[in-house]
């Protein structure tokens, strides 16, 4: 999949481009040093040119606002960080400085701060280093001071301290760049919530006024005639072109009805077109139609199109599941696919959780290529049509949810396991085996308890460590499950 600010375009399937990372950067340094020790400024000047082409390899817009000497030059800094509007501000400590040339960035900004600290090399060569080279070094020792102003200041902090070259410490960073690019895409989002709740489901429905205050964006409400006209509009030619997309990108189980596939790719046609006239990131949906009439028609159309979406980037949940299609973006966002799941059963044999769901994949991550199957009837829901079947990638994977607490906020929820081998369900599901490193019994209950609702994304990857540092950028809890007890 795509990193996390770009785009992937190897496929039938080109990735929709989102907005790229906005990552402000200030360098700093205490000016009393530069008469004391000529070159030194120029050497620190070096590793943050050296800091900036890492952001930028990264594919994210860096608003560099420069190196930094005195608290009047912070306080400019900050100014051109603040107008930047960025997703988040780094403040690279590339020697001492005192804590009050950092502490207007993250005041000013409104903007998540994370200082890092990165030192020329992993260890001075003793021998050959006075205190000019030594205070190139030194970058960690304004860190507890930091540390301690933003506490008192009632700041979030947040660190990395490696050295230039340290792929540990910018694998680390590189979280917190993903983290951003989250923060980004939801602040900026436009999310599609169409048709209505599925009757009953109370753990699915959702107060939009809280994603846009929570979470930020947009949340757009839809009818089901915005896709009407759109699908009325789709010509021969175009879905008989959508066709051929589909049968090279699926394999087509015999039981697929021709005018069936026919109509799916209309209703696929028509939904890229309301993505595109109404700028949807997200959709959610849901209609029960009745008695065939086109209502129920285009929602029992919708699985070959909303999974072509998703596959490209565009998540699309059905039963209505606005938080799930939330969590869809940030997972695909980070490169970790993220599709629609839900429990089916517990293999207690094999030690494994059975899930998946009908109706929208990801089908970037599946395990091979995905079938198409036709179904008569969709359990639970009006209508029929073709339905999506595959496995997710095998290898490590997180559940990934957004749950909501009685306050009405908002919490994200992970627990890491991974998709093995065996016996899957021939239904037009996604189906995958998750072992989770313990009883499934006892991780249903304990996942069961976080407040997770009933659905959820699978993503490809251990991400709890990404989806952790996501929750901290947007201020909202974090919460997983790593065993029968823990949470």
């Amino acid at each position: 999949m795509s990193d996390d600010c770009g785009a992937e375009t190897g496929s039938p399937l080109v990735r929709t481009l989102r907005r790229r990372t906005r990552v402000g950067l200030v360098s700093g340094g205490l000016g009393a040093y530069w008469p004391q020790f000529p070159g030194l400024l120029e050497r620190l000047q070096e590793s943050a040119r050296f800091v900036t082409a890492r952001f930028e390899e990264m594919g994210c817009e860096v608003v560099d606002a420069g190196f930094v000497s005195d608290p009047p030059e912070s306080a400019r800094a900050a100014e051109q960080l603040r107008r930047a509007d960025c997703d988040l501000v780094v403040t690279f400590l590339t020697t001492y400085l005192t804590a009050s040339m950092v502490l207007p960035i993250a005041q000013r900004t409104h903007t998540p701060v994370l200082v890092i600290d990165l030192q020329p090399t992993e260890a001075m060569d003793h021998p050959n280093t006075g205190t000019g080279e030594w205070l190139a070094y030194c970058g960690q020792c304004p860190l507890p001071e930091v540390a301690n102003v933003f506490r008192r200041s009632g700041i979030p902090f947040r660190s990395v301290s490696g050295h230039l070259h340290d792929e540990n410490a910018w694998a680390r960073i590189g979280r917190w760049i993903s983290a951003a690019g989250v923060r980004g895409a939801l602040r900026h989002g436009r999310h599609g919530l169409m048709g209505h709740l599925y009757p009953g489901m109370l753990d699915v429905s959702t107060d939009m006024t809280l994603v846009s205050t929570q979470l930020g964006g947009h949340v757009e409400v839809l009818e089901f005639d915005d896709l009407r006209v759109r699908v009325a509009a789709v010509t021969d030619g175009e879905s008989a072109d959508r066709v051929a997309l589909a049968r090279e990108v699926f394999t087509l189980d015999g039981s697929v009805d021709e005018d069936d596939l026919a109509w799916a790719a209309r209703v696929s046609v028509g939904l890229d077109r309301l993505v595109a006239d109404f700028a949807l990131d997200s959709l959610a949906y849901y209609y029960r139609g009745l008695e065939g009439e086109i209502h129920e028609r285009l929602g029992a159309g919708m699985i070959l199109g909303a999974s072509l979406l998703t596959a490209r980037g565009v998540p699309m949940a059905g039963e209505y599941e606005l938080r799930t299609s939330l969590a869809m973006l940030i997972a695909d966002t980070m490169g970790a696919g993220g599709s629609f799941t839900e429990l089916q059963a517990l293999n207690f044999h094999d030690r494994v959780v059975e899930m998946g769901h009908d109706g929208p994949a990801h089908l970037a991550i599946s395990a091979k290529d995905p079938l198409l199957r036709g179904l008569g009837v969709y359990h639970g829901k009006r209508g029929w049509g073709v339905s999506v079947e595959f496995d997710v990638t095998h290898g490590p994977v997180t559940t990934f949810g957004i749950g909501q607490e009685t306050d009405g906020s908002f919490v994200l929820i992970a627990s890491e396991g991974e998709v093995v081998p065996g016996p899957l369900l021939e239904i037009g599901n996604t189906t995958s085996r998750v072992d989770f490193g313990f009883d499934p019994g006892e991780w249903t209950d304990a996942w069961s308890a976080t407040g997770i609702g009933h659905h959820w994304a699978l993503c490809t990857g251990h991400r709890a460590k990404d989806f952790r540092a996501a929750a901290d950028l947007l201020g909202i809890p974090f919460r997983s499950v790593t065993g029968p007890n823990a949470l």
